[in-house]
């Protein structure tokens, strides 16, 4: 075969991987649209769920006996509106309407201070010398609604928060940037809870959003948020080395590998940064069944730490702090975690080299759980 074929092979071969390439990325972003589609339509279709729902409830009514009747309230509505999205999509927008309270009403004061308070009084006492000339850079992963991400920015760091839902994103989105006065609008979060109710009057009641204005609130210049998974996003070479924090809150459980987490949240930090947390080990992929199982590595806390070790981080402080999270305050029954509260140091980078010379990747967790 000569030169010249040979070239012309290699060249079609190129041709077809460029080909095949740009096939997978269309189809990509055919599928994230198709889910952005799908996520919209849930949300534009809460009321109509939330109607069928009462009309579960009224069919549940007419079921009792003439004589229990008499003691039932009968003041329903009679709605005929039909449901266009699945409801497991409508329940995860009820799931964000009560996040919302947590995040931006005065009734999720207690939560913020359980959870959002201890983390902003630690950064607060690691960076005591900054300046808006030179903020500290901050990432929060898993920033849900953004309020964390934001009071970060008030207290003076180049804040940024990432988020992986468009649930989250969408919502966030809608009330950093379009509230235009404290209160402007009114939520009904816990209509949908018939269960450990004290009264009616609690079930129904109203609860004004925002607490504050964001747009007045004294946030640093640099603030944003940054739709994506945490790792694809910030496994990117210009994010190596670049924060002098990262704060998780709820979310280092989110992972289908939590070692990979790790990895991530010490390549990103600077020398000496601090990586500080609180949240439970709920591993959210725990239990997912299917013809495929969801990869799903769950460690216990002190392996958590031990892998941390491996990748560099040194715990200067930790203790355990009690919260809820998206409680309704006034609930016959209360969900408490036992949450884990650190802040850990990341080493030099020749240390931290020394330890995990022997992994590749995170993809390489069976040599880093034989280390524990």
């Amino acid at each position: 075969m000569s030169t010249g074929e040979n070239m012309s092979e290699v060249g079609g071969a190129a041709a077809a991987e460029d080909e095949e390439r740009r096939r997978q990325r269309t189809l990509e972003e055919a599928l994230e649209v198709q889910s952005l589609r799908r996520i919209i339509s849930a949300y534009l279709n809460y009321p109509e769920a939330a109607e069928e729902d009462v009309r579960r409830y009224e069919r549940s009514f007419r079921k009792l006996s003439p004589a229990h009747k008499v003691s039932a309230p009968n003041d329903w509505l009679d709605p005929s509106i039909q449901l266009h999205v699945p409801l497991v999509d409508v329940d995860k927008v009820r799931c964000i309407v009560r996040n919302i309270v947590r995040d931006w009403a005065a009734e999720g004061q207690k939560e913020r201070d359980e959870c959002y308070k201890p983390i902003l009084e630690e950064l607060d006492s690691q960076f005591p010398n900054r300046s808006k000339e030179r903020a500290p850079a901050c990432l929060v992963p898993g920033a849900g609604l953004g309020r964390l991400a934001l009071e970060i920015s008030r207290l003076g760091f180049m804040s940024q928060g990432n988020e992986f839902s468009y649930y989250m994103m969408i919502c966030s989105s809608f009330i950093l940037n379009h509230a235009e006065t404290v209160g402007d609008w009114t939520i009904y979060p816990w209509i949908h809870s018939n269960c450990n109710s004290l009264s009616d009057s609690d079930q129904l009641r109203p609860v004004p959003i925002p607490d504050i204005h964001p747009a007045s609130a004294g946030i640093t210049e640099g603030f944003s948020m940054c739709g994506g998974d945490f790792v694809e996003v910030y496994s990117d070479a210009s994010q190596e080395g670049y924060w002098d924090a990262v704060v998780t809150c709820f979310f280092i459980d989110t992972a289908h590998n939590i070692v990979e987490y790790i990895e991530t949240i010490s390549k990103i930090l600077k020398d000496g940064g601090v990586w500080i947390n609180l949240g439970p080990l709920l591993y959210h992929f725990a239990d997912m069944y299917g013809q495929e199982d969801e990869m799903s590595i769950e460690l216990s806390l002190e392996d958590v730490k031990r892998v941390a070790t491996q990748y560099g981080f040194e715990f200067e402080k930790e203790k355990t702090i009690e919260t809820t999270y998206t409680t309704n305050p006034r609930s016959m029954m209360q969900n408490h975690y036992s949450a884990a509260f650190w802040t850990a140091r990341k080493r030099s980078k020749a240390t931290t080299d020394e330890r995990v010379s022997n992994l590749s990747r995170a993809d390489d967790l069976v040599e880093v759980l034989k280390n524990l």
